[in-house]
């Protein structure tokens, strides 16, 4: 697939979260083929990761471990790519776990866990990276949600409202931020046909199922959620925040 350039990304500090697998690694390879100067945070080793998407490149992303829900360890982290790549211009919170969990079984713990991964450490992330924004005199923050609460879906309630919370979060710092010329938009993708997708929630019924709801009845990909979200990161988009980008086929129409 062939991707946008986006010539403005040439040499920025980005951060993903998330960005060693799933959509998150095709956020990073996105970036970097822009030449931009990207690290990412996640738990699991990306030491892999790194190495392929140099081969894939010939740029080598930065691999921050973290643990997003640690609010102390996540500063940290943004502190050490900052120190390593200049101040971050464009973060990209883009992790999430979206764990199937039943109302009636969930406990207040599994509450607290799965608010801090999709909603809480969003929040942090920002704040984070807001001060170098704003002396540098602006920034992107690209917040990834999904189009679950758009169109009510069951079977992850948790996970459901923390995607609703993103986008008044998303809305908030664009109001609060915009002076300072920090751009806050939101990302909203259906259901993306990911590694982990695949193991653990397709199935042929399911995926047709879906496709009936789209417009267009393409299953989506990973690449596919790579330009909006460079689209929103860039200049492209200067005069763009407090939004929610769709790309999910045609299943929510917004407006």
């Amino acid at each position: 697939m062939s991707h946008a350039v986006f010539p403005d990304l040439e040499g920025r500090s980005v951060l993903v979260t998330g960005g060693g697998s799933g959509i998150g690694a095709r956020l990073t390879i996105g970036f970097l083929r822009q030449g931009a100067r990207v690290a990412f945070v996640q738990r699991s080793d990306g030491t892999a990761f790194c190495d392929a998407a140099e081969a894939e490149t010939g740029r080598r992303p930065l691999y921050v471990p973290c643990d997003i829900t640690d609010s102390v360890a996540l500063r940290e982290a943004v502190d050490f790519a900052a120190d390593a790549h200049d101040p971050i211009g464009v973060l990209v919170n883009n992790a999430a776990n979206d764990m199937r969990h039943a109302t009636l079984e969930t406990t207040q713990d599994d509450w607290d866990r799965l608010s801090a991964v999709n909603l809480r450490a969003y929040f942090f992330a920002a704040q984070a990276v807001i001060p170098g924004m704003r002396a540098a005199g602006g920034g992107a923050i690209v917040n990834f949600t999904s189009i679950s609460y758009m169109i009510g879906n069951a079977g992850y309630p948790v996970y459901v409202t923390a995607n609703s919370g993103i986008n008044g979060m998303t809305r908030a710092l664009a109001r609060e931020f915009g002076p300072d010329r920090i751009r806050v938009n939101a990302l909203a993708p259906g259901w993306v046909m990911t590694p982990k997708q695949r193991e653990m929630w397709v199935t042929p019924e399911g995926l047709e199922e879906h496709l009936e709801r789209q417009c267009l009845k393409t299953a989506l990909e990973p690449d596919d959620i790579v330009d909006g979200t460079l689209f929103l990161a860039s200049d492209a988009s200067r005069m763009m925040t407090g939004q929610a980008l769709v790309i999910d086929g045609g299943v929510a129409v917004t407006g």
